[in-house]
């Protein structure tokens, strides 16, 4: 559940109308790969491939789910291909990280739409930032995504956070026994 505070600030440290206001960059050659395995991802193509991305640890949060581990997180993933089947990016900016953000830490305003009919309208259209934080490898260590750049709610919000943190990893776990490994296979 996103923060209604428009000071409370995301997972790159800044609040939302400061993440939205930063200047487009050009890619440093290591962030390639990660770049296109994201846009793989939330365009709904994951391949065995795209998940190399990932430290074997990696965290995956969003405003739905914890999902904690690669495995966890390979089936949040397929699973969303399989709800969603289409997937566009109309709108996929890297940000120029501020002084007060560390260079490890890959930011991304992205605008995707969601297809459940491949051939219809998109069913809804999300604006996110994506907080990649990264380690020596150049692999995601931890994958934060907040709707509207707005920060999720965490353990530290008190009780309700703390509740709200305990569904998230729920949701993936459940999500992790009927998602499988393997990504879904398209259709040519």
């Amino acid at each position: 559940m996103p923060s209604n505070d428009p000071q409370a600030t995301n997972a790159s440290g800044l609040t939302a109308q400061e993440t939205k206001s930063l200047r487009e960059r050009k890619p440093e050659p290591h962030e390639e790969k990660i770049l296109q395995g994201i846009k793989e991802l939330y365009t709904s193509k994951p391949t065995d491939r795209t998940y190399e991305i990932y430290a074997p640890e990696a965290v995956f949060h969003d405003p739905i789910g914890i999902a904690e581990g690669i495995k966890s997180i390979r089936a949040q993933f397929n699973g969303l291909a399989k709800l969603f089947p289409r997937a566009d990016i109309p709108s996929f900016r890297l940000l120029e990280n501020p002084p007060s953000v560390p260079k490890s830490k890959i930011l991304i305003d992205q605008d995707v739409a969601y297809y459940r009919d491949p051939k219809g309208e998109p069913t809804k259209i999300v604006n996110s930032l994506l907080t990649l934080e990264t380690n020596d490898k150049h692999q995601i260590v931890r994958h934060t995504e907040e709707w509207d750049h707005r920060r999720e709610t965490d353990r530290e919000d008190g009780f309700f956070g703390m509740l709200n943190e305990q569904r998230k990893k729920f949701t993936a776990g459940f999500t992790g026994l009927f998602v499988g490994q393997e990504p879904p296979k398209k259709n040519s």
